[in-house]
């Protein structure tokens, strides 16, 4: 493509998440996690598999900036979000990221029509209206919760509360949906359920999605997976507590 000027341009597309010299540590722990370079295409559908204790969630909260790491950088959608305090980065989370936990995270005093709509209560930035109201019964509908909208969780199966956490990290249209093992505590077959609805819903309004998961047999559905015991094979360890991963 070429501009007015005559410039050339290109419609490469930037990059969802983009890690480059990344290193985070916890406090008061020998583990280490080093990324030189690590990017996820925009509308990518990834899973990320590997042994626990490899690094799999804590890849997970880099990106979405739920912890920050030591030094490097860390984008998503093109915001450098390594550069932004805790408080910004919770307002960037809540706004562009969809998060999806395996405990659900649900709020058992509010009910499942509040607990879907609550990324637009703690953040101003977020407009409810009535657009936002239509939004949640057509995503209720799409997950099969309709008739359960004016329930409390306690009255919900695993499968349907996993169902509403779901839901609330797709009601805000996020361009970015990180899962930390959402099926662990779900059986096979509603486990698959739960896969398929987040991807078909994640494909219709084109997001990138990140999902950690023990479980190979839900790898067929996304178009990367991710293996982080491969690249546990190319650790380079600088000292007895330090792990790098290429």
């Amino acid at each position: 493509m070429t501009t007015n000027n005559g410039q050339r341009t290109t419609n490469v597309q930037r990059p969802m998440i983009e890690f480059t010299d990344v290193r985070f540590a916890y406090p008061h722990s020998e583990f280490e996690l080093c990324v030189p370079q690590w990017r996820v295409a925009a509308e990518e559908h990834l899973a990320v598999i590997g042994p626990s204790g490899s690094g799999k969630t804590t890849l997970l909260y880099l990106a979405a900036g739920i912890v920050g790491p030591l030094s490097g950088t860390v984008r998503v959608g093109g915001s450098e979000i390594s550069r932004l305090t805790e408080a910004e980065r919770r307002s960037f989370r809540i706004r562009n990221i969809g998060l999806v936990f395996q405990e659900f995270e649900l709020l058992e005093y509010l009910t499942v029509r509040d607990n879907i709509l609550l990324p637009y209560r703690i953040n101003p930035a977020l407009r409810l209206d009535c657009d936002v109201g239509r939004r949640v019964a057509a995503v209720a509908e799409a997950v099969g919760l309709a008739a359960t909208l004016d329930r409390y969780p306690q009255r919900l199966s695993h499968g349907e509360r996993q169902r509403v956490a779901l839901s609330r990290a797709l009601i805000t249209r996020p361009r970015l949906i990180l899962a930390d093992e959402p099926t662990g505590n779900l059986d096979p077959g509603t486990s698959r359920t739960i896969v398929s609805l987040l991807l078909d819903q994640a494909a219709q309004t084109k997001a990138t999605v990140l999902m950690v998961t023990h479980d190979h047999s839900l790898l067929e559905r996304f178009g990367c997976v991710l293996d982080l015991e491969q690249l546990v094979q190319r650790r380079v360890r600088t000292s007895a507590n330090a792990t790098h991963l290429r």
